[in-house]
This record gives C-alpha cells, structure tokens and sequence, in this order.
C-alpha cells in the first residue's frame, strides 16, 4: 500500500508577511475591478483566509485596507520614474514609460478607477495618494533633466506632460490597448519634447533644457 503523501507543514507568518499577502490579494482585484465592486469576502477568499482575519489587519475595514493596497500601488509608480541617470535623457525617459505602462497594463481597470476618481472608496486621503504619485514623478524627471531649481514655466510644463500621460494611458485602455505599448510610448516621448519647446519659446530656463535634448539625441 502506497503510503499518503506527507501534508505539507503549516507555516505561521508574520504580521508583514500577512499584511503583505493581504494587499497583494487586494491589489489584484483592485486591478481588474473598480474598487467599489471588491468586497472584504472577496480578499479574504483571494488570500486564502478568513474575513475575522482581514479585520485584524485591517481595523478600518475596507477604506483602510484600500488606502493600503492604494499606497502599495503608488509605491511602484514612482519607482517607474526611479530610472539611474546614466546615458542621455530621452533613452532614460523610455524605459521609465515602458515600467510606467507596463503597470497600466497589468492593473487596467484598477488603474482606472484610480486615476478617474468618483469611487465610493475616493477621499481627500486617497487624492492625496494619488497626486504624490504626479509630483514624484516630476521630481524624478526634473532630476533626468539635470535641473535643480526649475522656473514655473518649466515645472508646470513637466507636470502638464505628465497629466497627458495619465490621460493617454486612460484612452489607451478605453481603445483596447491601441497602439501598441511601444508605439505609445514613443509617441509619448515625442509629446515630452513638443510640449518642452514650445515653453521653450518664452522661457529660457526650458530653451536651454531643449537645446540640451536635441543635443544628447544627436
């Protein structure tokens, strides 16, 4: 007789590891249905646990533990931007946009609802989450850029590409993900540069920083 296969030993986790399994759960739901449609039953059958359980965790219930999963996600946006400063700018600025769409890609309608508001879930705190993402954004790119006291003119020219980006990725999953994330992201490039020369001619700070791109492209 064929003795049974040994039950594999249960291993207690740590309140991080737990913690952490409980946003990952959440942040895959979160990432292909709008907040408002992910119960508490949902995560706690994604993570494999009990519903007692995820309030233990998350007291709060389901806003803290969306504003966690939220946090989470944010997180890994702005490590999108986190590109090491070596080689010319615009290369640099490609492969953060290939992370950045990447995520897009993976968390579609969770990155929609986040971006988009009007969640039953949305908060002042949850906003604020959300724009933190922007302006670490722009200081990453500011810092591509070698600028370290940029005018009003340059800065707000950066975060109204970045707005542009947010709002190309939210047509792009509307248009089932047309065009191709390459092309998208090159076109995105090439928006960067427009919007920065055409600053450029009434701002010398941006003139400069343009003169400096064309430059480095060859």
């Amino acid at each position: 007789m064929t003795p049974a296969a040994p039950t594999p030993a249960y291993r207690r986790l740590s309140v991080e590891e737990r913690r952490s399994q409980l946003l990952d759960a959440a942040l895959t739901l979160f990432a292909h249905r709008a907040p408002e449609d992910v119960s508490l039953d949902d995560v706690a059958e994604a993570a494999g646990v009990s519903r007692p359980l995820v309030y233990r965790y998350f007291p709060g219930g389901k806003q803290q533990l969306y504003e966690a999963a939220l946090r989470s996600a944010a997180e890994e946006l702005q490590l999108c931007f986190d590109e090491p400063r070596e080689g010319p700018p615009l290369p640099r600025l490609s492969r953060a946009l290939d992370r950045y769409l990447a995520f897009v890609d993976q968390h579609d309608a969770g990155f929609s609802a986040l971006l988009q508001g009007g969640s039953v879930v949305e908060t002042s705190r949850t906003t604020a989450i959300v724009d933190g993402v922007r302006r670490a954004a722009a200081v990453h790119i500011l810092r591509h850029l070698d600028i370290t006291d940029p005018g009003p003119r340059l800065r707000m020219s950066v975060r109204v590409w970045i707005t542009a980006v947010e709002a190309a990725s939210l047509i792009w999953l509307d248009e089932d993900k047309q065009p191709p994330l390459e092309e998208l992201r090159d076109w995105l490039v090439e928006q960067f540069v427009a919007v920065l020369s055409v600053t450029a001619a009434r701002d010398p700070q941006t003139a400069s920083v343009v003169a400096a791109l064309t430059s480095a492209d060859g």
